[in-house]
């Protein structure tokens, strides 16, 4: 069985280009268009990210390039406008950086981008040094794993722990990446569990669940029942 991504550390890119601060602004687009990637850390002498140079950093250059902007633009976007004057990465990048340890969840990174509307994180060291960079395309990788994987680490991590004696068989199928649980259990208080945890598995798209309860005893009605 493969192991499960399930840190910053499992999916990251571990061969990261980094930019000094004096490398000019046509350098950064050709290392952009080289690598084929749209933002890019910066970092000091000691390999320390300090700031990150996106293509959003860049276009300022290009829209106001070639008109002076008004007197609205000039005070709703200052920082925009100092960016279509910069000419090196120190002066583009934006500070300080977003950044993820390599021992985070897949979870927190996918927040932090979303929190911050980044594309990449630099992934840093407890010295701030880099060590990696993550993307979403790199968080999108744990729904990669193949449905029988999937079924057999809930079954594994979930139906084992919390149904280790069901009153039927526990059956779990996946399909494109959708778990269905079937079967009777005794408790049906853990059916809420079951389903919990094994849509928190890395790589679950979503889960239907149809596990039951034991089945009921018939009342019958004493005004029928045979006399004796």
């Amino acid at each position: 069985m493969h192991s499960t991504p399930s840190l910053v550390s499992d999916v990251m890119t571990r061969t990261v280009v980094a930019l000094g601060s004096t490398v000019t602004f046509k350098d950064i687009v050709k290392a952009m268009r080289l690598r084929q990637i749209s933002a890019l850390p910066v970092v000091d002498d000691g390999h320390r990210v300090v700031g990150v140079v996106s293509e959003a950093d860049l276009l300022p250059k290009e829209e106001f390039r070639a008109h002076d902007p008004d007197a609205d633009v000039r005070r709703r976007r200052p920082e925009a406008l100092a960016r279509a004057q910069a000419r090196t990465a120190s002066e583009l990048m934006t500070a300080p950086a977003i950044t993820v340890g390599a021992d985070a969840s897949l979870a927190r990174a996918a927040r932090i981008m979303a929190r911050h509307q980044v594309k990449h994180l630099p992934v840093v060291d407890d010295a701030g040094v880099l060590t990696g960079i993550v993307s979403r395309t790199d968080l999108l990788k744990v729904f990669l794993r193949t449905d029988a994987d999937l079924a057999e680490e809930v079954r594994r991590e979930v139906v084992e722990p919390l149904f280790p004696d069901p009153l039927e068989p526990v059956r779990v199928d996946v399909r494109d990446g959708v778990v269905t649980l079937t079967g009777r259990v005794w408790d049906t208080g853990l059916v809420p569990i079951a389903v919990r945890l094994t849509r928190a598995v890395e790589g679950v798209v979503d889960v239907d669940s149809a596990l039951m309860g034991p089945p009921r005893r018939p009342v019958l009605d004493p005004d029928l029942a045979e006399e004796t």
